[in-house]
């Protein structure tokens, strides 16, 4: 299984799982690092996420990986909220931080550059446009490595 499909078929068995608990799914991200595999779920709300939170929503999903085993290999799971310098995942993250100060990374330079800090200020499907000193700055969506919260703008 391709490791696409396999974070597919992750977020159709947890997902629902975090939303019937009263949460926002916000991410799910599977990955190595050091030779250890983990599963990370996010999790979000508009009061925020403490640790009681973590814990009520691992122990449901950890009950049904258990019973599921959908993963091959063995890792460790953790839930936590995205956090302040949250990462903006989807179009729908981008969405909800209009106008909120962001830094953009890049996989490449631009303009000399491989990072821009600035006001979000729109995007579309081919490009992500901030206030970058008072300018409106796009930036082709296929050179961006991740888009990150910065602060308040």
């Amino acid at each position: 299984m391709s490791e696409q499909t396999l974070i597919n078929e992750l977020i159709d068995l947890l997902k629902p799982i975090v939303l019937e608990l009263h949460y926002e799914f916000y991410n799910l991200e599977f990955v190595n690092e050091d030779g250890e595999n983990y599963l990370r779920i996010y999790i979000d709300n508009e009061k925020g996420i403490d640790l009681s939170d973590c814990e009520k929503v691992s122990r449901k999903i950890s009950e049904t990986l258990d019973k599921v085993d959908p993963i091959e290999v063995s890792y460790y799971l953790e839930v936590s909220s995205p956090g302040i310098f949250r990462q903006l995942f989807t179009d729908e993250h981008l969405n909800k931080n209009i106008d909120s100060k962001v830094s953009v990374t890049l996989k490449e330079d631009y303009n000399g550059k491989n990072k821009y800090i600035g006001k979000l200020k729109s995007f579309t499907e081919t490009n992500i446009i901030i206030d970058f000193k008072n300018r409106d700055l796009s930036i082709p969506r296929n050179i961006v490595d991740k888009v990150n919260l910065e602060g308040k703008a």
